[in-house]
């Protein structure tokens, strides 16, 4: 009976453990655009287009299109999970920048295997269903520029829904502020607060009587309604960019460290201390005009864990390249899930389109 209860058993590990504040709404921090995870998610200083909305909502200031979009898809383990994101950016002239970005993670097409034996305690294979569990955030930014010059100011409001099949559903709400100070053509630096006043989830269970009395004889728990908060997370960067040989050439290097400053307790993470863990990850950027960009970066400095229980210290390596044609950007970025031994890695591409206001008749 635990066995063929295997797969559904995955998903309610999932709804137990989505009631501890710690890593809740993980789906969130995994990133946006291909050009920040090639350098290792270390951009909230430098980014300055429509994936600002995301990373840092004071960046969109200097968005200056009338109307820029972005779109990525990723897949993670082998194609089970998939990842969606689209992003758009509104230039309101020196009123500001407006932004909304849509984010999906999901798994679909789970069996739902608890009515595979029926009442007559035989194997009944007609009996299995399949179901999704998805998490959507939906947000809206606004950024513009102070008056004191190079700083600027964003924030962002986000809905968030996550859906269990027809087993459980949550609504959230929560809200991200962001600054950004331009000092000079060289130095950029950023500041995040996500979740800045913490965000919730209210979590709403519906399981059947069948279902309940599966999850008794198996020895689980009943989940049950609740709320399920994120605290703030706060993430400051730097960011330095100079040119190679003159400025007529056109060849810059960018380099960005940002350190994430998480408040809920001890994390798996290079420095881990209660209740703030601090996550160092730095990017490297070099550039030819706004034609080739060419990444790379280090993220999740910590302990990996081997089959033979066995632990060291690790990293996340990233690359990749960008390309830029007139109003078209395409990046690309190869990066690395999961334990070093693991040897998974995953292709990532994004788009980014800058379409200009119509002329009138």
């Amino acid at each position: 009976m635990k066995q063929v209860l295997g797969g559904f058993f995955l998903m309610a590990g999932v709804l137990v453990h989505g009631q501890a504040p710690k890593y809740s709404n993980e789906f969130l921090h995994l990133g946006v655009g291909a050009n920040a995870m090639a350098m290792g998610n270390a951009v909230v200083a430098s980014c300055n287009d429509v994936t600002s909305a995301y990373w840092n909502p004071a960046g969109l200031a200097e968005a200056k299109e009338w109307l820029q979009v972005s779109a990525m898809h990723s897949e993670y383990f082998a194609g089970i999970a998939k990842y969606d994101y689209v992003g758009l950016s509104h230039s309101l002239g020196a009123k500001g920048t407006l932004g909304f970005t849509f984010l999906r993670f999901g798994v679909d097409d789970i069996p739902n295997t608890t009515q595979l034996i029926d009442n007559d305690g035989r194997i009944n294979y007609d009996n299995i269903t399949t179901f999704s569990a998805g998490d959507y955030a939906f947000m809206g930014s606004f950024a513009r520029n102070l008056k004191v010059q190079g700083l600027s100011v964003g924030g962002t409001v986000k809905v968030i829904h996550r859906r269990i099949g027809d087993f459980a559903k949550s609504w959230g709400f929560g809200l991200d502020a962001g600054v950004r100070y331009l000092r000079n053509e060289h130095w950029r630096f950023g500041l995040v607060a996500r979740d800045a006043t913490s965000t919730f989830n209210a979590w709403i269970f519906n399981l059947s009587q069948d279902m309940q009395q599966v999850f008794l004889s198996t020895g689980n728990d009943l989940p049950s309604n609740g709320l399920e908060l994120s605290l703030p997370r706060f993430i400051v960067g730097a960011a330095f960019t100079h040119p190679i040989g003159s400025k007529d050439k056109g060849f810059s290097l960018m380099t960005e460290i940002d350190v994430d400053v998480t408040t809920d307790g001890r994390r798996n993470v290079l420095v881990s201390s209660n209740p703030l863990s601090l996550d160092p990850h730095c990017g490297l950027m070099l550039g030819y005009k706004n034609l080739v960009k060419i990444r790379a970066g280090v993220s999740s400095l910590q302990k990996y864990q081997s089959l033979d229980g066995t632990s060291s210290w690790g990293m996340q390596p990233n690359l990749g390249v960008g390309i830029g044609f007139k109003a078209f950007n395409l990046d690309y970025a190869f990066t690395r899930l999961g334990a070093a031994d693991a040897g998974y890695y995953t292709h990532i591409f994004s788009l980014k389109f800058n379409i200009a206001q119509p002329k009138k008749k």
